[in-house]
């Protein structure tokens, strides 16, 4: 084993009392965050010493320790105990099971503040959830860290996920942002929505709110679904058209999510191709793949489909797609293309019809009878705006910002105002 992947496995061991485990797997994986940095993670599976005749590879025995840590750092990202079993001798512990202990040891073990990079966001018997935050105000993307321990108080289960920014990256401001100041974006963001109803197999047409994020100043806006997709991506929204349709048949080829990454690549920080921008010439090749591809599988659909967005991810483009002409549903069709980085191939692609065509079965209700003005002046009072700190691409900076929310809806057909949870 090379030296420096050994130093981390003893690091390990002694940190979480792995005295009565052994090493069974490791492995490197790699991510990109939202800085595009990229962070290198050894995953270990750490196995109780009983477990000498386990034959099953795809699953792990209870008590089994799952840890990884950031190579480049040597901060650990989580440490979880199969079926919530801890076999550790002198591991982590929380003998009083007190909240102030566990926050105090989450502060030493992130080198994180209480109060102003994390904050409770639930606490349960034997768990605690903290979230991000800035000095006390929620961020997006959010990041969390998660705790469990059993009846002794003994850890079972540790996880942090999310940026929790340096101070540099984050452009302080006094929120001065109200509901009265942003009225011509509560009207832009109420809009006709098909609700579908499982329960009853019906679908529902209710007006309501879609959140969006308004800049300080109240000038800009920064959408919601942004990082639904956790790398940086390429905006392209361009139409596809085509004349004529391709008869060679589609073949879908299997997916390797797996990079084979060596010690060198991990403790240099060797950086990801994920990391690359993609180019001009990769973005043409990117569009004429997929292209390519409707024009096999998708044939008299021309100009029916846009191109959103190119984005990498483990050695692939990925390109999604969304219906030029959506229905008004809460689930949209969209179309994920995964094109090789090398080739510049398609090799896969998912689209999501077949979890549409679910609905197709559904009743719809009543006809609409409301207006737009009138769900609006029933929900007015109902809006609700929170200060939040959220990532700017453009900026490359937190920036403050509102986020203007609405827990309601209308039922479009009998104007009743509903809580959209309850749907």
């Amino acid at each position: 084993m090379d030296s420096r992947i050994q130093e981390l496995v003893d690091f390990t061991k002694a940190k979480f009392g792995l005295n009565n485990y052994y090493l069974k797997r490791h492995q490197f994986y790699r991510s990109i965050n939202i800085l595009n940095e990229t962070v290198y993670t050894l995953s270990m599976e750490w196995f109780p010493n009983y477990e000498t005749e386990h034959e099953d590879d795809d699953s792990n025995p209870e008590g089994t320790a799952s840890i990884e840590i950031n190579v480049n750092n040597r901060k650990f990202k989580s440490a979880i105990f199969v079926m919530g079993k801890s076999c550790a001798e002198n591991g982590i512990m929380f003998a009083n099971r007190n909240t102030e202990d566990i926050i105090k040891w989450v502060e030493s073990e992130t080198g994180l503040t209480y109060g102003r990079q994390f904050q409770i966001h639930k606490e349960e018997e034997g768990e605690l959830l903290f979230k991000e935050c800035i000095d006390g105000v929620a961020v997006y993307p959010a990041g969390y860290i998660e705790i469990k321990f059993d009846e002794e108080g003994r850890l079972t289960f540790f996880s942090i996920h999310g940026q929790f920014p340096s101070k540099e990256l984050i452009r302080e401001d006094k929120y001065s942002l109200s509901l009265d100041r942003l009225e011509h974006l509560k009207t832009e963001q109420l809009s006709l929505v098909e609700f579908p109803l499982h329960e009853q197999k019906k679908i529902v047409p209710v007006y309501a709110v879609e959140e969006i994020f308004s800049t300080n100043d109240g000038k800009s806006t920064i959408p919601f679904e942004v990082f639904a997709d956790a790398s940086p991506y390429l905006k392209i929204d361009k139409i596809i058209y085509w004349d004529e349709p391709m008869n060679k048949p589609f073949e879908r080829k299997e997916i390797n999510w797996i990079e084979d990454l060596t010690a060198e690549q991990a403790f240099s920080c060797e950086p990801s191709p994920d990391s690359f921008p993609i180019t001009k010439v990769e973005q043409e090749k990117c569009m004429m793949a997929v292209k390519n591809l409707l024009r096999q599988e998708y044939p008299n659909e021309s100009g029916n489909w846009v191109l959103k967005h190119f984005y990498r991810d483990r050695g692939y483009i990925h390109a999604t797609l969304k219906a030029n002409i959506q229905e008004c549903r809460v689930f949209q069709r969209k179309i994920k293309v995964f094109i090789d980085s090398k080739s510049f191939q398609v090799v896969n692609y998912m689209d999501s019809r077949p979890m549409l065509e679910t609905f197709d079965e559904f009743q719809t209700s009543d006809p609409v009878t409301i207006t737009k003005e009138d769900a609006y002046e029933k929900l007015k009072g109902l809006f609700e705006l929170k200060p939040y700190y959220v990532y700017d691409l453009k900026q490359k900076q937190y920036v403050l910002c509102g986020k203007l929310d609405c827990q309601y809806g209308v039922n479009a057909g009998s104007g009743e105002v509903i809580l959209l949870d309850d749907l």
